[in-house]
């Protein structure tokens, strides 16, 4: 099932997405059980916003082995995990700001864990049954500042740079996912979730292990070889299979 919240007349909505028309929910999917309503939206007329509002947003570097050839570094032995700001949270169809031309940004293209309930040292065999869904991110990196400050946070967390959506997938495979990202048109990322280093159930396993996920967590599982630079007037388009198509434009500050 593919859960959408969006924005029509100034109201926030949560709704069901099938085909090009919504069935709005009567509240939260993420908070608790809800049900369908006799009001319908069509896709084409409504603002999709960020299906989440995370309180805690994780990522997880180098987990597919040709993208860390590509950077030159070691396989991690477990998953490398680092933080994002929340207000770096952005949806599909808006603009990602390059706050500096004379820094190199790239795209990722990357599959997102949407946590469904409390977790906390989380045992193998469950982890799956920690999950809501899962949804499209473009982990948007400045490497300037990622190779000066030695650590990813400042990098990643610009306002805009962690694109996330359009929608939720609950009826998923997330380890056998195909997984693509175009630039202006062009594939410049192409591969499959059964590529991780690190399966989706190890990351919750290794994360719930440091941290407690709360529902509306997420959690960006890395990124397939091929990033590269974005520059103002780029459209990007992150998707993988069964979820749908993570759209922004790039622009300048």
């Amino acid at each position: 099932m593919k859960y959408i919240r969006f924005q029509k007349d100034e109201q926030i909505y949560y709704g069901v997405v099938k085909g090009n028309s919504i069935t709005q929910l009567d509240g939260d999917y993420i908070t608790g059980e809800t049900r369908p309503l006799s009001t319908e939206f069509a896709l084409d007329e409504v603002e999709v916003l960020t299906p989440v509002e995370p309180r805690q947003v994780l990522c997880i570097g180098l987990n597919y082995e040709a993208h860390a050839e590509e950077t030159g570094k070691p396989i991690p032995e477990e998953p490398m995990m680092f933080m994002a700001s929340p207000s770096a949270v952005t949806a599909h169809e808006t603009e990602i700001t390059l706050p500096n031309l004379e820094h190199r940004i790239d795209y990722e293209a990357e599959l997102v864990i949407v946590i469904g309930k409390e977790a906390k040292d989380v045992k193998k065999e469950e982890a799956l049954s920690f999950i809501f869904g899962y949804t499209v991110g473009n982990d948007v990196s400045n490497r300037h500042l990622q190779k000066k400050d030695g650590q990813f946070t400042r990098a990643k967390s610009f306002a805009g740079f962690k694109p996330l959506g359009p929608v939720i997938e609950t009826d998923l495979d997330p380890n056998n996912a195909p997984i693509k990202l175009k630039l202006n048109g062009e594939v410049k990322q192409e591969s499959n979730t059964n590529d991780l280093i690190h399966t989706i159930e190890d990351l919750v396993v290794k994360a719930t292990e440091v941290m407690t996920l709360s529902p509306g967590d997420v959690i960006y599982t890395g990124t397939p070889s091929g990033v590269g630079p974005l520059s103002p007037g780029d459209v990007v388009e992150a998707e993988v299979g069964g979820i749908g198509v993570l759209k922004n434009h790039v622009i300048s500050k």
